[in-house]
């Protein structure tokens, strides 16, 4: 994962808060996945249309917790959803002409 790498969220994929909660669910797989608030909070900012660079200067910014540690939590996030098919990566070079 690169902060220059592109996320999109599939439109068959929904989140819902669910007491502290976010899950999310691939309606076509079935496939559920529940965030801490931290996670959701980087769900939400992500469907927002932020940049990954973006994603981590706002969490940066709204915790008090290192570069690296933002950095290594949101890639390892996002590998867990990438590979639950929850969000698409493409890296920023596959979108250039």
């Amino acid at each position: 994962m690169n902060l220059t790498d592109k996320v999109t969220i599939p439109e068959q994929v929904m989140a819902r808060q669910v007491g502290e909660e976010t899950v999310i669910l691939d309606l076509a797989s079935g496939i559920y996945f529940g965030l801490d608030p931290v996670g959701a909070r980087i769900w939400q900012l992500l469907g927002e249309g932020r940049t990954l660079a973006e994603v981590c200067e706002s969490m940066l910014a709204e915790y008090e917790v290192p570069r690296d540690e933002i950095e290594r939590d949101l890639s390892d996030l996002l590998a867990a959803l990438a590979d639950k098919e929850l969000i698409k990566l493409e890296p920023e070079s596959a979108s250039l002409p």
